[in-house]
């Protein structure tokens, strides 16, 4: 009867462990720190006449840290960098694309009731400027101007402090491109949006503030 007692004890005290620290993957910190790397495809009409990128380049570099107003949402201050550069087909040249963007940052996780405990949904949108910079004897054609940023995060909690995670994002260049002529002038100017996609490492830079 003793040793059924403590099996009874054993299993139950286990239990009450992995809850609590299954709930912990759901708490929210209150500043986070986020790193991630990944691909890049920069739009065909964001280019002169002839002249477009790869589908496919690398890298891409994000940096940023987020503060969580309340549970459910906040704001991020990130940076980020991209470089493209031309398809077999059309002239050489290559583009550093930064960018700096203050975005609003929505978490819906504890409505998706259907998730696991281990994974969040993250939803984030903000403006922000940017640079694209030919390189080589292209620097002439920089570009600056404005963009709109939105885009979806999905991470998976490692532990409390640490998740990993991808995010899936969209800028929109909201400017014109100026009229070269002949067009091959304007070779490596860039004015157009940039689908990214990135996997990172997500770290609390503070205790658990918004528990259950």
């Amino acid at each position: 009867m003793r040793y059924n007692f403590k099996q009874y004890l054993f299993l139950f005290g286990l239990v009450f462990i992995t809850f609590k620290s299954e709930a912990q993957f759901k708490d929210t910190a209150k500043w986070k720190g986020l790193f991630a790397v990944g691909v890049n495809y920069p739009t065909t009409d964001g280019f002169v006449n002839g002249s477009y990128a790869k589908s496919v380049n690398f890298p891409t570099i994000n940096l940023g840290i987020q503060h969580m107003l309340k549970r459910q949402y906040g704001v991020k201050l990130d940076f980020g960098f991209n470089r493209f550069k031309n398809a077999d087909d059309t002239p050489e040249f290559k583009i550093n694309y930064s960018r700096i963007n203050a975005q609003f940052v929505y978490d819906p996780s504890s409505y998706l009731t259907f998730l696991p405990m281990r994974l969040r949904t993250v939803v984030h949108a903000g403006p922000g400027i940017t640079f694209a910079k030919p390189l080589g004897t292209l620097t002439e054609n920089k570009q600056i101007f404005l963009n709109l940023l939105g885009g979806l995060e999905i991470h998976y909690a490692i532990n409390e402090k640490v998740s990993i995670y991808s995010d899936v994002a969209y800028l929109y260049g909201v400017t014109n491109l100026d009229d070269y002529n002949p067009a091959l002038t304007g070779l490596g100017a860039f004015n157009g949006s940039v689908f990214n996609l990135t996997f990172g490492v997500a770290v609390s830079l503070s205790g658990c503030r918004y528990c259950n």
